[in-house]
C-alpha cells in the first residue's frame, strides 16, 4: 500500500538516537530510508543494551532494533577516497540526507551540503548535532546530560538544597530526533514547491531550549521579575500505594482541599455524616488533618482494591486517577492492544518481538512495518547493485576496506 512518503528515498548518516529516531519516522511513513554503517562495526547503538537474552551481540540491542525499522542497511567507509565517491552517487538519487556528525565531520570529508548540493540542486540534508553548525560550542561533544544542563531544565529538577538532576533515559534525544523528522518533512516539501534543497539545522540544546516544559515558566518569570524558582522535593503527593502497585489520585492528602473532596468522598463511599464531619474547608485545607483524613479513610480504601479497580472507581465518581503502569501492564493493556500501541515484528536474529506502535495514526497511507531493522551491511548487494556495481565488485570493495 502507497504511503504518505512512499517514493521519497533518504540517505541515513546517523547513529546512537536521534538521528535514527529521525529517519526511522521518515521510514515508517514510507520512506525508503538506506542507512549507511562503518565496515565491520555498524552504528555504536548496536553495542548498547538492552540485549535480547541479555547477550551482547550487534544484531540483539533492543535500542538498534527499535530504531531502525523499514530501513535498508549497508556499509561504506566514508574515511576512504572510494567511499566518498560512492556516496556521492548515491546523492544523485536522493531526496533527503541525514547526518549527525560533529559540524567540522562532513566538510572534513568533502561531503559538506555546498558540495553536495551541486552533485543534487534538490538534496535537503538534514544535520542533527549537538549545538548547530554554527557558533562558538558548535564543536563541543554532547549527550542527554549536557543537553539538559545547558538547556536549562536540569535546574528545576532534584532535591531542594542538593545539587541539580537530569530527567531520566534520553528525553531530549527523542525529541530532538521527532523535530528533526518534522523539519525534514517540512524542508522536502518546500524543495518540490521551489525547486531546490535545503540544509537543515538542527540540535539539541536548541530542542531543550525551546521545548515546551517548565523551564519556559521559568524564563517567563525571571524575564519579569527577576526571580529564579527553585527546587522541589521528589515525588508526588498524588502518588498512592495500593493493592497491586501505585496510583495517581487527584486530590490524595494534604492536597484534598475543598475543591476535590467532594469527588474524593463519592469515590470512598463516605456517609453523609463523614462528608459533614469532614468536609469543612479548615479541616480539608488543613495539612495535619487532612493526613487524618487520608490515613483513616483513602488510604485503607485503596489498599483493599487494585489499581484498576480504583482507577474504574475514580471515573465513575470523576476523579482523576491513573494506574502507574509497569512495562508488563502497559504490555497488557486491552486499550493500547486494540489500538495499536504495540506490534510484533519477525526480524532474521532474534525472532518475533513487540515493538512500539504508530506515534499517530492516518486514515491512508500511514505507519506501516515493511522489514525488522537491517543485519550489518545485509543489503550491500542490493543496493549498490543498483548503481552498477557486480558481486565481483563488491568482493574487490569488501577487501579493500571501502564496504
Amino acid at each position: 500500500m502507497e504511503q504518505v512518503l512512499s517514493g521519497v528515498k533518504v540517505l541515513d548518516l546517523t547513529w546512537y538516537i536521534a538521528g535514527p529516531y529521525c529517519t526511522k519516522i521518515l521510514a515508517d511513513y514510507g520512506a525508503d530510508v538506506i542507512k549507511v554503517e562503518r565496515p565491520g562495526e555498524g552504528d555504536p547503538a548496536r553495542r548498547l543494551g538492552p540485549f535480547f537474552n541479555d547477550d551482547p551481540h550487534p544484531e540483539k540491542s533492543g535500542l538498534f532494533l527499535h530504531l531502525n525499522t523499514n530501513k535498508r542497511g549497508i556499509t561504506l567507509n566514508l574515511k576512504s577516497e572510494t567511499g566518498k565517491r560512492i556516496l556521492k552517487e548515491l546523492v544523485k538519487g536522493a531526496d533527503i540526507l541525514v547526518e549527525s556528525f560533529r559540524p567540522r565531520v562532513m566538510p572534513s570529508l568533502g561531503l559538506d551540503y555546498e558540495t553536495l548540493e551541486k552533485i543534487n540542486p534538490r538534496l535537503v540534508m538534514t544535520s542533527v548535532s549537538n549545538f548547530g553548525q554554527t557558533g562558538p560550542y558548535r564543536n563541543f561533544k554532547g549527550s542527554e546530560l549536557i543537553y539538559q544542563g545547558f538547556g536549562g531544565f536540569m535546574y528545576l529538577m532534584g532535591i531542594a538544597d542538593r545539587e541539580p538532576s537530569k530527567k531520566s533515559g534520553n528525553v531530549i534525544q527523542y525529541q530532538l530526533g521527532l523535530i528533526s523528522a518534522l523539519a525534514t518533512t517540512v524542508a522536502i516539501y518546500g524543495a518540490e514547491a521551489r525547486g531546490y534543497g535545503d540544509h537543515v539545522d538542527v540540535d539539541g540544546v536548541r530542542e531543550e531550549l525551546t521545548s515546551i516544559d517548565g523551564k519556559i515558566c521559568m524564563m517567563t518569570a525571571y524575564q519579569y521579575t527577576g526571580h529564579l524558582h527553585g527546587r522541589s522535593k521528589f515525588g508526588s503527593p498524588h502518588i498512592r500505594l495500593c493493592k497491586d502497585g501505585y496510583v495517581f489520585i487527584v486530590g490524595a492528602g494534604a492536597t484534598t482541599g475543598a475543591l476535590f473532596f467532594p469527588a474524593i468522598a463519592k469515590m470512598v463511599n463516605l456517609t453523609p455524616a463523614e462528608i459533614e464531619e469532614w468536609g469543612k474547608p479548615e479541616i480539608l485545607n488543613d495539612p495535619v488533618r487532612a493526613g487524618e483524613f487520608e490515613e483513616i479513610y483513602l488510604a485503607p480504601w485503596l489498599l483493599e482494591r487494585t489499581m484498576s479497580e480504583i482507577v474504574e472507581a475514580a471515573q465513575s465518581a470523576g476523579v482523576m486517577s491513573t494506574p502507574v503502569n509497569t512495562p508488563g501492564s502497559l504490555l497488557s493493556d486491552p486499550h493500547f492492544r486494540e489500538r495499536g500501541y504495540w506490534v510484533e515484528i519477525e526480524h532474521p536474529v532474534v525472532g518475533k518481538l513487540t515493538y512500539p506502535g504508530a506515534p499517530f495514526r492516518m486514515g491512508e497511507g500511514g505507519w506501516q512495518i515493511r522489514r525488522p531493522a537491517p543485519l550489518l551491511g545485509q543489503h550491500n548487494e542490493e543496493v549498490y547493485g543498483d548503481l552498477g556495481y557486480s558481486k565481483e565488485d563488491l568482493v574487490q570493495l569488501r577487501q579493500a576496506g571501502v564496504i
